[in-house]
């Protein structure tokens, strides 16, 4: 069976009609135009011919459409790690990530060992209000065995539309017989922007103590909410008479450049947020607007090596216009803008880089394979605020972190974090001195 032929007309139709809706091109012009479309015609019959030898004489039978995503894939990913193609199978959950809600219950699972474990129950959540805890075992789920499911496997179980109950078997910790819990799903909003400590009702205390006023705010992610809860829980901190500000940016993956921008304008009166370019896209820059600034107060950002993205663009922009001091490791230094394009309606997503981040001094952030320490990427500490932790510090922060996420109400004294000592010195400090000076 020969298969070329409609592959090409396929393949080549899209290039046709591309090249059709240019503007009248010069002779030169014309010229580049006709040899690219004769070199793109041969491209695709490349493919073409692989496409079908292996759909021919491979050993066993194929899934056309695995072989065609395995090939957009390993363009995608030939590219640079972060360009990347989205089955439609995995379309659902990459939107979930990007929004940071679902239709859920609020727990975090760890499925391994044979046993599917609750790790973590996210507070005020259907699962919090139902009585799971940490180390409950989810032994079925809608009377059906978890035993054998994959972590995936077990999530899309237990993730379904709002108001839809589901029905476990949970065998407590250090029980031996299952008992039966009905939980019904909700919208789960993964907060993003959280605090120090928890209080007794279990929501976040953005204030460290109250005695210094200084606030602490940690942005886990950039998403669409990020933005408008950074600013309604700054204006409670303004009202209870904060006087300095811990951004904490420390494993932040980034996210949206928008909720960076706008974090970043809500700190500056002026200057130059963040600049992009790339080879197809025209170099835009953001500037501040004067109308969205919070009071002035001096902050203390705190960053790691896991700080990458948005978190990286918000960081260097309070500190190259001098708003900000950088407390802790130099950052990430992913500075790479990724668009995603929708294939067939929508269907499945083609996540390309397109562009790179510049900083306001108009440095790099991002960095490439062959890049040194001594070049330009990624941001650093300010002068006399570089902390970089040791392994057995960053897993003891990492495990103490997670508690107070879920399970403890307030850091465990024991757990050392020299990046927050530091910045809160800096900020009685710093304090201290505007005090004296006026």
């Amino acid at each position: 069976m020969k298969i070329t032929p409609s592959i090409l007309m396929c393949l080549l139709a899209a290039t046709a009609g591309f090249y059709a809706a240019q503007p009248t091109l010069n002779a030169v012009e014309d010229k580049t135009a006709i040899d690219r479309t004769r070199e793109d015609f041969e491209l695709m019959r490349l493919f073409a011919e692989a496409y079908e030898q292996i759909d021919l004489s491979y050993v066993n039978d194929v899934d056309r459409r695995d072989l065609v995503e395995a090939a957009i894939q390993g363009m995608a990913t030939h590219l640079d790690p972060y360009s990347s193609y989205i089955a439609p199978r995995n379309v659902r959950q990459f939107d979930r990530y990007i929004d940071q809600e679902f239709g859920g219950i609020g727990i975090h699972v760890n499925a391994s060992g044979g046993k599917q474990e609750i790790i973590s129950v996210l507070p005020g959540s259907p699962a919090f209000r139902a009585g799971l805890k940490a180390g409950d075992e989810i032994v079925e789920v809608d009377g059906k065995s978890t035993k054998g499911l994959t972590q995936a496997a077990l999530t899309e179980r237990l993730t379904g539309p709002s108001g839809r109950p589901v029905d476990l078997g949970i065998v407590r910790k250090d029980a031996t017989t299952t008992e039966q819990v009905t939980v019904v799903r909700e919208i789960i909003q993964i907060p993003t922007v959280v605090g120090h400590h928890r209080n007794a009702d279990h929501t976040w205390n953005y204030m460290l103590d109250d005695v210094s006023k200084f606030g602490y705010l940690r942005i886990t992610h950039f998403t669409k909410n990020t933005t408008d809860d950074l600013q309604q829980t700054m204006e409670t901190l303004v009202e209870a008479g904060v006087k300095g500000i811990v951004l904490d940016l420390r494993s932040n993956p980034g996210g949206l450049l928008t909720a960076a921008i706008d974090i970043s304008d809500m700190f500056l009166e002026s200057g130059k947020i963040v600049s992009v370019k790339g080879r197809t896209v025209p170099e835009r820059t953001w500037q501040a607007k004067h109308g969205m600034t919070l009071p002035n107060m001096p902050i203390a950002v705190l960053v790691n090596r896991y700080s990458a993205s948005a978190s990286e663009v918000l960081s260097a922009a309070l500190q190259d216009n001098n708003r900000a001091i950088i407390v802790g490791e130099r950052t990430f230094g992913k500075g790479s803008v990724q668009t995603v394009l929708r294939l067939e309606s929508g269907k499945s997503l083609l996540k390309l880089t397109t562009a790179n981040y510049y900083r306001p001094s108009g440095l790099n952030i991002h960095r490439t394979d062959d890049m040194k320490p001594e070049d330009d990427w990624g941001v650093k500490p300010s002068e006399g605020h570089e902390h970089r932790m040791s392994k057995e510090e960053w897993e003891s922060w990492l495990t103490a972190r997670d508690a107070i996420d879920y399970e403890q109400p307030a850091p465990d004294p024991a757990i050392a974090d020299p990046h927050l000592a530091d910045a809160t010195a800096w900020l009685t400090t710093e304090i201290a001195t505007t005090t004296t000076a006026e």
